[in-house]
């Protein structure tokens, strides 16, 4: 079937009981170092949080664009951007062709303090520019700087998705929402997202996956193209800044699932002094000897924390209208994804930090339909998809699943993958344990609630912890 890679929402950003956390002058809620995460039991009460707003299970079909399987496109961890194939570009051009009524020289900015701040993107409306001889930005800053919302320039205009203090949530809080009331106003043909700073003092990557996706959608559902930027360090906190990574996963995740931009923010500053970030450890610094500031795109500047998001984010912007506008294929190829996750042919992790996307409705079989081997009896008679994990040495691994939508996936940890027997660890959401070195084998399942079966999609992540 031809598809669009994009949920349709239950109620467009309807009603959502929520709250919203109060803003502080630090710009973040404080994490809770006392939070962890237990394997004690499975609590199948349903996919999503009470009050979170969840995307509808159903998928739209596209006759344009073939999208192929959720997920075999890979986003490699070695590069600023993720791969823009053909495929790639075709579903923006696709995201695109909902809205005829979004302006292309326009996008909005979604996010918080970093986000908010002034000096993101802001110097990009004026003449103080420095792009070093980056002569094929030229075109991209012409384009949006002639863009205009009101009287601003999208570079320099406040949005109002963006506020010091929030999480991925609060750009979804109310009727209508932030989110929804952005895009109503600006009219955006593209939109950057960077959400985690915040998110991470909850310790939890699942509400935060369902939160990004339900932004995600929401903005490609309305023609609005979606670029998700990874949050910087939190080098306040090395027990935050863990959480960062894996928030970090979910989010690319998230993207490779939704064939839409990933920048790698995190990536490009750690080899910067300080990470780019502040004296506080947590807000990204500025180059400041001259009134350039955040758009001196040269060896000096990009030694500090905007300044390398304004590049990262301008790149990102270029090659995302290039696609839109003229087709451009910046990548000929990018890596794909092998295995089906059927018996026989599970698929393949063989290097960590690991992220997948899958669903349950169309991926899998249904064939282990309980995991006695964990003194389980949940009723696991949907489809699961399997993967295989190769260890070159004994490693401390977390696995951990993000059902999305009304989707109630389980992980399973097996010595062989042919036997529910062989099952030695669960959970509904996440596994912490140390691995010998050598094989070792994941079962994702569906489970099935007295009210029905639970399939859909979920994101994957398996790292080194």
């Amino acid at each position: 079937m031809k598809r669009l890679s994009a949920l349709v929402l239950a109620g467009l950003l309807g009603g959502c009981g929520s709250t919203v956390l109060p803003d502080d002058d630090a710009g973040l809620e404080t994490p809770d170092a006392s939070t962890t995460e237990v394997d004690a039991g499975d609590v199948d009460a349903g996919a999503t949080d009470a009050g979170l707003i969840s995307p509808d299970a159903g998928m739209i079909t596209d006759a344009g664009v073939d999208a192929g399987p959720v997920g075999f496109l890979i986003y490699p961890l070695d590069r600023k951007h993720s791969p823009m194939t053909a495929d790639v570009v075709a579903h923006l051009r696709a995201i695109a062709a909902l809205s005829a009524t979004k302006k292309a020289n326009v996008f909005s900015k979604i996010g918080d303090s970093n986000t908010v701040n002034a000096n993101y993107l802001g110097c990009f409306a004026g003449q103080n520019v420095d792009l070093a001889g980056r002569t094929t930005l030229d075109p991209a800053l012409a384009h949006f700087r002639g863009g205009m919302v009101g009287t601003t320039t999208p570079f320099d205009r406040t949005s109002l998705a963006a506020t010091i203090g929030w999480s991925a949530f609060s750009a979804l809080a109310g009727t209508p929402s932030p989110l929804q009331q952005e895009v109503d106003t600006a009219q955006p043909r593209y939109a950057t997202v960077m959400f985690g700073t915040n998110d991470v003092g909850f310790a939890d990557p699942f509400s935060y996956g369902r939160n990004v996706m339900t932004i995600v959608d929401t903005l490609s559902m309305q023609g609005v193209v979606p670029i998700i930027t990874a949050v910087p360090p939190r080098d306040d906190d090395a027990a935050a800044d863990a959480w960062v990574t894996r928030y970090n996963l979910v989010a690319r995740g998230i993207a490779q699932a939704r064939k839409v931009p990933f920048v790698d923010l995190n990536r490009e500053l750690q080899p910067v002094a300080g990470h780019g970030l502040g004296p506080d450890g947590i807000h990204l610094n500025v180059y400041v000897p001259n009134a350039v500031r955040g758009c001196a795109l040269t060896t000096a500047g990009l030694g500090f924390g905007h300044n390398v998001r304004n590049l990262a984010t301008l790149e990102a912007l270029a090659r995302a209208w290039g696609a839109v506008n003229a087709n451009a294929v910046p990548d000929a190829t990018a890596p794909r994804r092998t295995g089906t996750g059927l018996p026989g042919a599970e698929i393949p992790i063989t290097s960590l930090p690991f992220v997948d996307s899958r669903d349950t409705r169309t991926d899998g079989v249904a064939r282990l339909d309980s995991y006695p081997g964990c003194a389980s009896t949940a009723n696991e008679s949907g489809r699961e998809v399997l993967y295989r994990l190769e260890l070159a040495q004994p490693t401390n691994v977390r696995i951990f699943v993000v059902s999305l939508g009304t989707a109630d996936i389980d992980v399973h940890l097996l010595s062989d993958p042919a036997s529910g027997q062989a099952c030695v660890a669960r959970n509904d959401k996440v596994i912490t344990r140390s691995l010998p070195a050598g094989t070792h084998w994941l079962s994702l399942d569906t489970y099935q609630s007295s009210a029905g079966m639970l399939a859909g999609e979920y994101i994957l992540s398996v790292l080194a912890d």
